[in-house]
Formats: C-alpha cells, sequence, structure tokens
C-alpha cells in the first residue's frame, strides 16, 4: 500500500513498532490512511479510507477510549478543534487519554497538504504543573472560540489573518480573504425568535467547514458576519469555494422544525497584494460585500486591489 510504504519512509521501522509512540497519517482530505498498530489500538483508527479525522473523534467521544473528551456537545468540541487543525504547518500540545496516558501529539503539514500526526507517551515524566497547563491550554482555546458556534472568534480571526498576510507576502503566495453575511438575519430573529436565530447561525458555521479545505480558516467576527481565509488559491478556485458554500445553502433545510425555512448569504472576496495592508484588504472584501448586498444578495462579489491587473 502506497500511504504505508510513505509512513514507513517518513517514520522509519523501528519508530512504527515502538509501542511508546501513537503515528498516524491523514490525506489532504483528512481521511485517515495508515497509522501504526498503537495509533489504532489506543484510538480505534481504520486505515481503510473509510474513516475521517471527524469521525474518529466522534467515536472516541462515543466509546469513550482515545483521547478524553470533556465536553457536552461533541458537535461543538469537534468544530473547536477543527478551527486550530492543521492551520499551522506544524504544531504540538499536550493531551490525555481515556486508560491514564498523557501524550505530546504533533501534527506536521507535509508538502503535499497530507498531515503526519505522532504522539510520544510522556506519562512517566515529571507531572508538576500537568494540571495547570492543562487548565491554561484550555483557557485560551477558550478565549480563541466563539462560545455559540464553536468556530474561531473575532480576536483569533484577527491574529490569524495578520499571521497568513505576513507569510504570504514573505514567499509571494496567494491568499484570498472573504466577508460573508446571512442575508436578512434580523428578520429571522424577528419572525422566529433568537433561539432559532442561534440555530441559523449554528448551521452556517457547519456548513463553512464542510465547504473548505484544512488549511483554510473561517470563523465568527460579528453577530451574522463571518471571515474566510484561503491561502494558496487562485482567484477562480477561490470563488468556487464561495460559491460552493451558496450552493449548500441554497439546498439546505437548516431547521427541522421549520422545513419550508430557507436562509441565504453574500459574500465579498478579496486577493492579497504584496503592497496591501491588513486594514485595506478588509476594507476591500467589505466593500465587495456591501456591493453583494445592494445588487440583491445570495451572491460573491470579488474586489481586487487597484494594482492587481491580472489573475
Amino acid at each position: 500500500m502506497t500511504e504505508q510504504l510513505n509512513l514507513t519512509e517518513m517514520a522509519g521501522e523501528g519508530l512504527l513498532e515502538n509501542p511508546y509512540l501513537l503515528v498516524a497519517l491523514f490525506d489532504q482530505h483528512d481521511i485517515l490512511r495508515a497509522a501504526n498498530p498503537p495509533f489504532c489500538e489506543t484510538y480505534g483508527g481504520r486505515t481503510d479510507g473509510s474513516m475521517s479525522w471527524q469521525q474518529l473523534m466522534r467515536e472516541n467521544y462515543e466509546q469513550q477510549r482515545g483521547v478524553r473528551i470533556r465536553a457536552d456537545d461533541i458537535d461543538a468540541w469537534i468544530r473547536s478543534a477543527y478551527s486550530r487543525r492543521g492551520k499551522e504547518a506544524f504544531r504540538g500540545f499536550e493531551a490525555d487519554l481515556t486508560d491514564g496516558r498523557w501524550i505530546w501529539m504533533t501534527e506536521t503539514l507535509l508538502p503535499n497538504r497530507w498531515m503526519l500526526c505522532i504522539g510520544m507517551d510522556i506519562t512517566h515524566q515529571r507531572q508538576e504543573g500537568r494540571e495547570l497547563r492543562h487548565a491554561r491550554d484550555l483557557a485560551l482555546r477558550e478565549a480563541s472560540t466563539d462560545v455559540l458556534t464553536g468556530i474561531s472568534n473575532r480576536r483569533a480571526m484577527m491574529r490569524l489573518l495578520q499571521q497568513r498576510v505576513q507569510e504570504s507576502q514573505e514567499v509571494n503566495a496567494p491568499l484570498h480573504i472573504a466577508l460573508i453575511d446571512i442575508d436578512h438575519f434580523k428578520a429571522v430573529n424577528d419572525t422566529y425568535g433568537h433561539a432559532t436565530g442561534d440555530q441559523v447561525l449554528i448551521h452556517f458555521s457547519r456548513t463553512l467547514q464542510a465547504c473548505i479545505r484544512r488549511e483554510d480558516a473561517c470563523g465568527r467576527v460579528g453577530g451574522e458576519e463571518f471571515l474566510l481565509l484561503l491561502p494558496g488559491l487562485e482567484t477562480t478556485q477561490a470563488q468556487q469555494i464561495c460559491e460552493r458554500i451558496l450552493e449548500r445553502l441554497r439546498k439546505s433545510r437548516p431547521l427541522p422544525a421549520l422545513p419550508d425555512f430557507r436562509y441565504s448569504a453574500s459574500v465579498g472576496l478579496t486577493r492579497l497584494h504584496v503592497h496591501t495592508e491588513v486594514n485595506h484588504l478588509l476594507a476591500l472584501a467589505d466593500d465587495a460585500l456591501y456591493t453583494a448586498k445592494r445588487s440583491g444578495r445570495d451572491r460573491v462579489v470579488l474586489r481586487l486591489p487597484d494594482d492587481v491587473t491580472s489573475l
């Protein structure tokens, strides 16, 4: 199997057989493609191409195995965790398992957009301050998460936007951002109540995450306004993602109790130029969003910096 060979080449035979290491390889769609026996035994992973990372976490939660998930709402937990997953070339964090072990997990993005995950058992190392570190990490996650939708909040998205702009300008790589606003959202609240409005916001956040790639980022930056970061794409590809979001909304039935209810959204899309500053980039996206609203809503409008003449 090609994926297993790739994992062996990256990790080495001895590493894969080490019982204190959990090694897994996810493809660009976050499907588990390869893993060593300790990982599969711990998490219940299946490498036949049928298991996504989200499904793996949901089964861990339901079966009380693998990673210990302290949450009442597993969907909200997954949305929050996914808003951080794959947004950096490398990240490491501590995690505890349901069997009492404590691991240091690393996630490394590979050039082909696959992700190599390696967990190291650190249970027997010094544990002083471990619970304090866990509480600190939890507080940091909560500070960057929108309470209602479970995705990134405005603070986290503005920080990530600054980071993405700097990285893209350093290597002259494409970056698109989109401001998305739910159409007539005030009317939803006025007609159906704020509880229904909250359900719409949650549904929309799930739709966003379902339509974007792992390396993309989305967050709620206002009442019914969301920010989308799309790195590494040409403008046509970025437009296709935005159109896919709107098309999915058109076909969705977001509220089971109200089968005839529908809603739409408007998108303002722009592309980073080498000399564009963050505030100007946001202003371009906001202007495009305003145009989309004024032109009839439920559409994508592209606005480019004045000095960008070709895509």
